[in-house]
């Protein structure tokens, strides 16, 4: 049987454009995306937009905490769970008890 018509997969099991580069590029274009929702989560969203932030800095840090960290990448992680812990405190607070009673 010709399944693979002469292409064999044993050499390249997934093609070019589904692999993941390895290039610089792409985790610093995924820090400052990270940077930029930890800066929009203080203003709207921060419940959303602060974990959004720490898996961006997170992914462009390589995902460990060794080696050299990019900046915009440990400001992203930084600013992230700061922000997601503030939206916590202030979704805590807004149900705590005597809201609204009176």
């Amino acid at each position: 049987m010709m399944a693979s018509f002469g292409n064999g997969t044993r050499r390249h099991p997934r093609s070019r454009g589904r692999t993941w580069s390895g290039s610089g590029t792409d985790r610093a274009t995924l820090g400052i995306i990270g940077v930029i929702c930890a800066v929009a989560g203080f203003f709207v969203l921060g419940i959303v937009l602060g974990p959004v932030a720490i898996v961006c800095g997170w992914l462009a840090m390589g995902r460990s905490w060794g080696g050299a960290r990019p900046v915009p990448a440990l400001i992203a992680v930084v600013l992230g769970a700061i922000d997601t812990l503030l939206a916590v405190i202030w979704l805590a607070s807004a149900t705590g008890p005597g809201y609204g009673v009176f």
